[in-house]
C-alpha cells in the first residue's frame, strides 16, 4: 500500500551521506561463517531489507548475529558448529545469498542451497560457480530447487571464468581460501566490492592477491579468524545521487565520495553537461542549463556499471538529442522504460539496445517499479516531472536504499513517502 509521491520543481541542494555498499556488505556476512573462531564485527552496515535477509540466513546456519541499527554495526559468532543448508524460505527472495554456499563449503565440507531469487532483471545463471566448486573438488548435485555441492577436501586449482561474474568472484574466493594449495582465478570480476571483500578476508588471515585485477591468486590456510570491518561506500547510492543533482540542475555534494569507485558514471555524466568536482569533503556534482545526449554501453568494472543504467535514462530522456543505451550484462532490464512511458519517454528499444529521444521533460503519473535501481529511476523521473508522480512497488526500493526520501527532503525535494493503509484506518477512526 506504500507509494512515493514527488512534486517537481526544487533544485536539489546541499550534501548527503551515503551508506555502506549493498553489493559488499552481503559477501562480507556470508564471510563471517568462515571464522571458527573471535567474534566477527562489521562497521558501516546499511540497513535495507536485503542485509536484513542475510542475516536471517546467517543466523538460520547457527550462528549469534545482532545487528545494532543506531550504530550500523553488525555483530556475529559464527564459531559452532554449523548447518549446511540454507533454506528456500530465505534464498529464494534473494540471489545474493547464493555466496554463503562458497563459505559453507570451505567451513564443513557440504553446502546445500536453494536456487536464489531476487530481482526480475533477467537470466543470472550460477553455473560459473559451481564449476569454480567442482574446480576445487567439489561433487555438485541439483534436485527438488536445491544446489548441493560436497567435498571431502578442497584442493587449489586454476580457474578461468568465462564473464567476470561478481558473484562468481565472490563465492570461489570464499570456498578457495581454505583450500589445500594455491588457487588461480583468472578473467574475475574487478569491482570495489571484490577489492573490498578481499581486504576483509586477508584481515581474517586468508593469503590473497590480485584483487581488483583481472587474476586473484589464494594460497589456502588452515583457519580463519573474526575480525572488525568498516564496509566501502555504495558507489551506486552515490551515482544515483549524482544523477538526481543532474537531472534537477542541482548542486550536491557526495560526503567522502570516491571518484575512482565513480569514473565510469562521472565520465558520462561530464560528457552530457555536468560539472564534476573532486573536493576534500568528496564529489560535487552542479547540473547543467541544458543536458546534451551520449552513448552509454552497460560493462563489467571498469566499464559503465549497469545497476546504473536505468538512472542514466532518467538524463538521456531530458536531453536535447538522441541518446543510446546497450545493456550487455543482464538481457531485460528495460521494464523500468515503458513505465518512464507513461511520463512521456520516447524511445524504441532494438535487441538489447534502447534509442531514447530526448523530451525535454516528463509528466507526472502513477508509476512502479519493475526492480531496485528503476525505483530510483523514477523518483528522479518524478523530481522533474510536471505534477505529481506516484511511484508504487517500494519493496524493490528498499533493498538497495536507506531512507531514500528521506535524504532527498533534506536537499530540497518534494517528496513524501505515503501508507494509503495507515491513512485508511486513521480516517475510519
Amino acid at each position: 500500500m506504500e507509494y512515493i509521491e514527488v512534486r517537481s520543481g526544487n533544485k536539489l541542494l546541499g550534501q548527503v551521506k551515503i551508506e555502506g555498499a549493498k553489493n559488499a556488505v552481503l559477501p562480507i556476512l556470508a564471510g563471517a561463517l568462515l571464522a571458527d573462531h573471535g567474534e566477527t564485527v562489521i562497521t558501516n552496515a546499511p540497513i535495507l531489507s536485503d542485509v536484513f535477509m542475510m542475516n536471517n540466513v546467517i543466523k538460520h546456519l547457527n550462528t549469534d548475529i545482532e545487528f545494532n541499527e543506531e550504530t550500523n554495526t553488525i555483530k556475529i559468532n559464527a564459531t559452532r558448529e554449523l548447518k549446511n543448508e540454507a533454506p528456500f524460505e530465505y534464498v529464494s527472495k534473494m540471489r545474493a545469498s547464493i555466496v554463503v554456499m562458497g563459505p559453507l563449503l570451505a567451513r564443513t565440507g557440504h553446502a546445500k542451497v536453494a536456487m536464489p531469487g531476487g530481482c526480475a532483471i533477467g537470466k543470472r545463471p550460477i553455473d560459473l560457480h559451481l564449476k569454480g566448486f567442482q574446480a576445487l573438488g567439489a561433487t555438485i548435485t541439483q534436485t527438488n530447487g536445491y544446489i548441493e555441492a560436497k567435498a571431502d577436501k578442497l584442493k587449489g586449482a586454476r580457474i578461468y571464468l568465462d564473464f567476470p561474474s561478481v558473484g562468481a568472484t565472490q563465492n570461489i574466493m570464499m570456498a578457495a581460501v581454505k583450500a589445500e594449495g594455491t588457487t588461480v582465478i583468472e578473467n574475475v570480476a574487478r569491482e570495489p566490492e571484490i577489492v573490498d571483500l578481499a581486504i576483509y578476508l586477508n584481515k581474517m588471515g586468508a593469503q590473497i592477491v590480485g584483487a581488483g585485477t583481472e587474476s586473484i591468486r589464494i594460497e589456502g590456510v588452515s583457519s580463519l579468524k573474526g575480525i572488525e570491518h568498516a564496509v566501502v561506500q555504495d558507489r551506486i547510492e552515490a551515482g544515483t545521487f549524482m544523477v538526481a543533482a543532474a537531472a534537477t540542475g542541482g548542486n550536491v555534494l557526495i560526503q567522502d565520495g570516491l571518484m575512482e569507485h565513480n569514473r565510469p558514471l562521472i565520465s558520462k555524466l561530464i560528457e552530457m553537461g555536468a560539472t564534476v568536482t573532486e573536493e576534500a569533503a568528496g564529489i560535487r556534482v552542479i547540473g547543467p542549463k541544458v543536458l546534451q545526449p551520449a552513448d552509454i554501453t552497460t560493462l563489467p568494472h571498469p566499464g559503465f556499471p549497469t545497476d546504473m543504467q536505468a538512472q542514466m535514462s532518467v538524463l538521456m530522456t531530458l536531453a536535447s538529442g538522441t541518446s543510446v543505451l546497450s545493456e550487455t550484462v543482464f538481457e531485460n532490464r528495460f521494464q523500468h522504460l515503458e513505465e518512464m512511458k507513461r511520463m512521456g519517454a520516447k524511445f524504441r528499444v532494438s535487441g538489447n539496445v534502447a534509442y531514447i529521444d530526448g523530451v525535454l521533460g516528463f509528466q507526472g503519473a502513477e508509476v512502479s517499479a519493475t526492480d531496485l535501481r528503476a525505483a530510483a529511476a523514477l523518483i528522479i523521473a518524478g523530481l522533474v516531472a510536471d505534477g505529481v508522480t506516484k511511484v508504487h512497488h517500494l519493496e524493490y526500493l528498499d533493498r538497495g536504499y536507506y531512507n531514500f526520501h528521506k535524504k532527498l527532503q533534506k536537499l530540497g525535494a518534494s517528496v513524501e513517502r505515503i501508507n494509503d493503509e495507515v491513512k485508511a484506518t486513521q480516517t475510519f477512526n
